[in-house]
């Protein structure tokens, strides 16, 4: 689909994708000497493994290959194909992390089995294959999932966890030089099949289409990383995925093929910090193919026009990786992007280290209010399901929230999943609820979402396979009563400020743990009012303020509970105070070096430090510019007829969805009829695909949308505001 060994006819240079490259500038001493940090610091951490455990993986696929042959000669036999025993065959090919480069230990191996066309997959895979790897000692913990939207065999052979695809092709006999990226091989499969192979087609593309392979695995190594400490890895709960981030990876290195890892994180920051979504970011051109499959374009498909940060594989069908994405978690990875850039920016004048980029996200210290989501079971395997039921569809639940309320409130989901061992056949899930930066804070506001929380059980209750004892209960919580089993160890930490990147920054890198110590001291002095039926409150001291690192903005809050005798599964919040603006951009102008010299190589140094600063800020200039163009929609008569169509339909959506907030205002005193009124019912995904499971390949390109960008979430101000709950559980989940 792409063609990397295309040059442009002016300059000479290689073109990598769709557009020109914005810089062919190659590595500095400096950028050398700072890649040679990273890999050093990567592997400090241990995201590489031994050579030992790299043989070991390397043997089980060999095994796992000798077994698929064995099994496919004895399907021949069974259905009387004696003619095709001898030339029987069935292949392994590998996929995700692993055939990308980028596993670390203990990691899984993302494997698929392709076979003939007699080789069914729920009684021959499902069925022959699980019953022989049942019987081997090496293979423990197996487990089919045959009615995942991919379906999966997952076992551990030899330990090392297996994820076991299977495609079923139109060939009486697979021949051993098979090539899964031709187009032909989607002939006449079934909808499993081509979900099964989009995983080797893509990372095979992938692979293709980056100018340098090692550069490009030493960055998704540190994006992965990146992700993982910050909250941000998880396809499901509307963040990254592994191939989200391979595909924004791969971009960036065909926009700078000739960097190295250090500057190409530098400007992966940058680039999407300025990127307007929802403008796809894309590897190659969309091809529509002869075999008519669905690929994704919004000019034809309206659900499509609907996805908020668009990244497309590159391989056919190509499909958005990221339709997963609602609008609080891409505001939620914008000031992540804008805070990764700051930081590059001030580890390039040696302000910063990689210790400050990679600080883990402190998730329970960062909101005042959560949402709780217990669930349960009767055993083992019915946990299993309900728990991949559930968690497929708290997506779900972000959705209704932020449309009930107008967009009022950020919903903030964890990526992970806890369980409280004191309760077995238990897990929870939990979500950060905050106001959304820039919504008018009006006195007396409030936002009662009992009603959403009640339509989103009702929706997960209709899973078809239901059984007696699948119950799921969702509560409020607040800060200071988190259950201690969420934290390491089940030992909640001290509440001692932390110096974070936005306390250096606010204080242009000169402030000390003392000084944001007291910076916090100065707005404790909340209450909490719990109150019953009758409104009677009394007061009770609160533990703290709104102090989220991850924008590192303070805020003085109040809230107010009332409780309920019914099981309250959600939260009523009251917003009465203004916002206030805060952190300055001052940055120190110290040079880098020793600070003990004399005056003249005092003077030496600052002159080739303000050369180097300009040189450096009319690079970022420079780039900046080229950045913009590339993601720049193109002139209006450039733009085709159907998608104008669509700049028109994204228009009037936005005109629909930004209702005056005063609508949603709710007060104490008139609440259950204000709800009782309210007609914003969800009975499904209004613009989303309802397979949340569906394969979610990565990039979108900026030059094949020109539909209205959406506005890149601006910085989260200072906030003053006060939580009331008009409903409170008054007994836990059991």
């Amino acid at each position: 689909m792409g063609n990397p060994g295309l040059r442009n006819f002016n300059t000479g240079h290689p073109i990598f994708g769709l557009s020109e490259p914005i810089s062919v500038a190659g590595p500095t001493k400096n950028d050398v000497i700072k890649t040679r940090e990273l890999e050093k610091y990567l592997q400090d951490a241990g995201l590489y493994e031994s050579k030992q455990d790299a043989a070991c993986r390397e043997e089980v696929l060999g095994r796992l290959d000798q077994i698929v042959k064995i099994w496919v000669k004895r399907v021949s036999r069974a259905k009387g194909y004696e003619q095709l025993v001898e030339s029987a065959n069935a292949m392994i090919f590998t996929s995700g992390s692993y055939r990308l480069g980028v596993h670390g230990p203990g990691a899984d191996i993302d494997t698929l089995c392709v076979g003939p066309r007699y080789a069914s997959r729920d009684e021959d895979f499902f069925g022959e294959l699980h019953k022989i790897l049942a019987e081997m000692p090496e293979v423990t913990a197996l487990l089919s999932v045959p009615d995942a939207y991919v379906p999966v065999m997952k076992f551990k052979f030899n330990g090392i966890p297996v994820d076991l695809l299977y495609a079923r092709l139109f060939l009486w006999v697979i021949p051993e030089d098979l090539d899964l990226s031709k187009e032909s091989i989607l002939l006449n499969v079934d909808e499993q099949t081509v979900r099964s192979l989009n995983g080797c087609r893509v990372t095979d593309q992938v692979l293709h289409l980056v100018p340098n392979i090692q550069n490009f695995r030493t960055t998704l190594r540190c994006m992965r990383f990146w992700a993982k400490h910050r909250g941000l890895y998880s396809n499901v709960a509307g963040f990254l995925g592994g191939i989200n981030l391979a595909l924004l990876v791969a971009r960036i290195c065909q926009l700078f093929p000739n960097a190295l890892p250090n500057m190409l994180v530098s400007r992966f920051f940058r680039v999407y910090t300025q990127w307007k979504w929802p403008n796809p970011v894309m590897l190659c051109a969309i091809e529509e193919g002869s075999l008519r499959l669905p690929v994704w374009d919004p000019r034809r498909n309206p659900k499509d026009r609907c996805h908020l940060m668009p990244i497309i594989t590159p391989a056919y069908p190509c499909m958005n990786s990221s339709y997963n994405v609602t609008s609080s978690t891409l505001r939620i990875m914008s000031d992540e992007f804008q805070r990764g850039s700051e930081i590059c920016m001030a580890m390039e004048d040696c302000k910063a280290d990689w210790d400050i980029l990679f600080e883990p996200y402190h998730f329970f210290e960062a909101y005042n209010n959560y949402l709780q989501i217990d669930i349960t079971a009767k055993n083992v395997e019915d946990l299993r399901q309900w728990k991949g039921w559930v968690g497929s569809r708290l997506r779900h639940l972000i959705l209704r929230i932020e449309k009930h309320t107008n967009g009022a409130l950020l919903c903030h989901p964890h990526p992970g999943e806890f369980s409280d061992k004191s309760r077995p056949l238990h897990h929870c899930y939990f979500m950060g609820l905050q106001r959304n930066q820039g919504v008018p804070v009006n006195e007396g506001e409030q936002f009662d979402i009992r009603r959403t929380v009640e339509e989103f059980k009702y929706y997960v209750n209709t899973y078809n396979v239901l059984k007696p004892g699948m119950d799921i209960c969702v509560t409020h919580v607040k800060r200071r009563n988190v259950p201690g089993f969420v934290f390491p160890g089940g030992v909640r930490p001290s509440r001692q400020s932390k110096v974070t990147w936005g306390s250096k920054r606010s204080s242009g890198l000169r402030g000390s743990a003392s000084d944001h110590d007291q910076a916090e001291k100065s707005q404790v002095g909340e209450a909490v009012v719990f109150g019953a039926d009758s409104g009677r409150k009394r007061k009770q001291p609160e533990d703290s303020m709104d102090n989220n690192p991850r924008n590192s903005k303070s805020s003085s809050l109040r809230r107010e509970v009332h409780e309920d005798r019914n099981h309250i599964s959600a939260s009523s919040m009251k917003f009465d105070d203004s916002e206030i603006n805060c952190m300055d951009g001052q940055k120190s102008e110290k040079p880098c070096g020793d600070k003990k010299t004399n005056g003249s190589v005092r003077s030496n140094q600052e002159a080739n430090h303000i050369s180097v600063a300009a040189y450096i800020s009319h690079s970022r200039a420079a780039e900046n510019l080229a950045a913009r163009k590339i993601m720049s929609c193109p002139n209006d008569d450039q733009v085709p007829d159907e998608l104008q169509d669509n700049i028109e339909y994204r228009n009037q959506v936005k005109d629909i969805g930004g209702g005056d907030m005063k609508n949603s205002s709710l007060d104490s005193s008139n609440s259950k009829s204000a709800v009782a009124e309210e007609q914003v019912i969800f009975k499904g995904t209004t613009c989303s695909n309802g397979d949340l499971e569906e394969l979610e390949p990565d990039e979108l390109t900026a030059p094949f949308l020109s539909g209205t960008p959406a506005p890149v979430p601006k910085r989260k101000p200072l906030i003053r505001m006060n939580f009331t709950t008009l409903g409170k559980a008054t007994e836990k989940c059991s």
